[in-house]
């Protein structure tokens, strides 16, 4: 998923910064872009451990 993920991102980036520099900026464009670009980010870093893991788990 990771490997699907990253490319992905890229291209809305890419995608995202080429609309932002064109003469006649399409908005929908720019936001679909940020939006699955948001989506990525927020699927690679739910797999990474919170620093807190530990606190909690020696409160309960």
């Amino acid at each position: 998923m990771k490997k699907l993920l990253i490319p992905i991102m890229i291209v809305a980036i890419i995608v995202a910064f080429y609309e932002v520099g064109q003469p006649k900026k399409n908005i929908y464009i720019v936001i679909l872009a940020v939006v699955v670009f948001m989506f990525g980010m927020m699927k690679l870093s739910a797999k990474t451990p919170s620093k807190n893991q530990e606190k909690e788990e020696g409160d309960v």
